[in-house]
This record gives C-alpha cells, structure tokens and sequence, in this order.
C-alpha cells in the first residue's frame, strides 16, 4: 500500500483496512494538533489509489471496512469520492461499510443529495472532531467552524441517513474557558443529538501554537480532576436520545462508556465519586496515556 508519512485513525477503525486517498490535513491550523505537521496537504492521484486497491484485492477478504485516509479526506470533489466508493465495491466487494474524517467545512460544502450518493455507494460513518461547543473556544483553537456550522452538519448527515460520530476535547479550552467549553459543549451535543459521543483528552505537544503558548505561560492544562470536572458537566448538561458515549481513548484519565440517556444519572454519579475522592490512584497512569 502507497502509505505516506504517518497514518491515524479513529480507535474504532483498529482492524480496518486504511485507504490513504490524501496525505495529510487541509485546514491544519487546529493549534493542539500535531498529526499532520509534517507533511504539506496533497490529493493523491486516482492511479495511486486504484493500485493500492488492486493489492488489498489481492491480499483476500481481510477487513469487512475500509477508512479513508488522511485527515478530510470527505473535502475531496463529489466525483473523486464517488470514483473511490465505486472501485472500493468493485475490487473489494465483501467490504459493507467505508468510515472517513469530517467536519463543518467538507460536510457543509456538499448537498444532503450528494451525501446520500456516497451513502448509497457504502460511506456509513463520519468521525466529526467537533471539540467544543463554544465558539470563543473554537477561535481560541482556530478550528474553522462555529458551533452553529456544527448543528448543521449533524443535521445534514442525519437527514442524508450516515452515521456521525462526534469528538469533544476536555482541557482545550485551558484554566480560563474551561467551565464555558464544558457548558457549551453540553449544550451543542443536545442540539446535534449524535448516536456516538467520545470524549478525549487535550495533549499539549511541544511542536504546536498550544505547545508554544503553554511554554510562555499563555495556557493552562486542567488538573486531572479539573479535566473530570469537564466531563462530569458535559455529560449532565447534555441531553442526548440514544447516544454511546465514551471516554476510553487512551488520552483519558477517566475511562468510562455508558448509553444515554439509559445510564445517565449512573455515569454523574460515578464520575463525582472519583472527583470527591481525589484519588489519583484510579485514574489511568501517566505512561499509559498517549494518542
């Protein structure tokens, strides 16, 4: 496979086959983020990807699901996407579902009708890296979308019938917006109303703006229990119909699954118990957390 540089992927795409259909990220501006720093966004050609998709061919029904790769790779035109869904059934027809990264500007950007395109050809899930509710955070993270573009997306996507699977990030707000990023947070997830919700944990790496600005004293990471505070308060001021939700990425302190609205008051409560007790020794250890 024509794999260029390093590839991520959603926790929930661990045993799927990855498609890198671009390289890298084309916003790659959100200041805490260091995935695709290295390498300049760039769409790769349809030759490269039908290669890779005669060699997966090749290799035998190894993976019912596919995920596009790189960062958006749903910001690439109607017609590349289309021609990538139609030779994903072709070369590889026991594949039954294709995930990607989204957000406001590639979702926003298509039709609900295009959308329904790419779901009749296989495209069943969009990983939406959301992070806050609050659009003075949003800014602060230069995230290029507002909270209002983001109820949107949800709304899009619902309507075109593929499942969104929305991320929030605890601690990306700092000290000083934490309580409004948790409050607004809460509030966008019961108007988006997703059917997934996973929660993970600000990672200030050296190499970002937020690196740079924790370094000169301009940004303050939650304490661990100020970051369960976040989530104590996004899951209580969130009213969500049928969600799973999640905290067990490996960046979490914390990590906790229950189904709202189901196990609501269960989930408050355990998560205030750890809080009150102030016990680190239940919190996930430093060396087992990363990205």
């Amino acid at each position: 496979m024509d794999y260029v540089g390093r590839i991520y992927r959603p926790p929930s795409e661990a045993y799927s086959l990855l498609l890198q259909v671009t390289e890298g990220c084309s916003h790659n501006r959100c200041i805490y983020c260091g995935m695709y720093r290295d390498k300049p966004f760039r769409t790769k050609s349809w030759p490269i990807i039908e290669a890779d998709l005669v060699e997966a061919a090749a290799a035998g029904e190894v993976s019912r699901r596919v995920f596009l790769c790189d960062g958006d790779a749903l910001v690439l035109s109607q017609r590349r996407l289309l021609q990538i869904l139609e030779g994903i059934r072709k070369r590889l027809p026991w594949v039954e579902r294709v995930g990607v990264y989204g957000d406001t500007r590639s979702v926003n950007r298509k039709t609900v009708a295009e959308l329904r395109q790419l779901r009749q050809l296989g495209l069943e899930i969009v990983y939406h890296g959301v992070e806050s509710g609050n659009d003075e955070v949003l800014r602060f993270a230069d995230k290029g979308g507002t909270a209002a573009e983001c109820v949107d997306t949800a709304d899009r996507l619902r309507e075109a019938e593929i499942t969104h699977s929305v991320i929030v990030l605890l601690g990306v707000g700092g000290v000083a917006l934490s309580k409004r990023h948790a409050q607004g947070t809460g509030a966008l997830l019961t108007k988006m109303d997703p059917p997934f919700v996973a929660a993970l944990t600000t990672t200030v790496i050296p190499e970002t703006p937020l690196g740079q600005l924790q370094e000169k004293g301009a940004f303050e990471l939650p304490s661990k229990f100020g970051l369960l505070e976040e989530l104590h308060t996004i899951v209580a001021e969130s009213e969500l119909t049928g969600c799973r939700f999640s905290s067990n990425h490996a960046s979490n302190y914390l990590p906790v699954r229950a189904d709202l609205p189901q196990d609501k008051a269960k989930l408050l409560t355990a998560i205030r118990a750890v809080i009150d007790a102030g016990d680190e020794g239940v919190l996930r250890p430093e060396w087992m957390r990363g990205l």
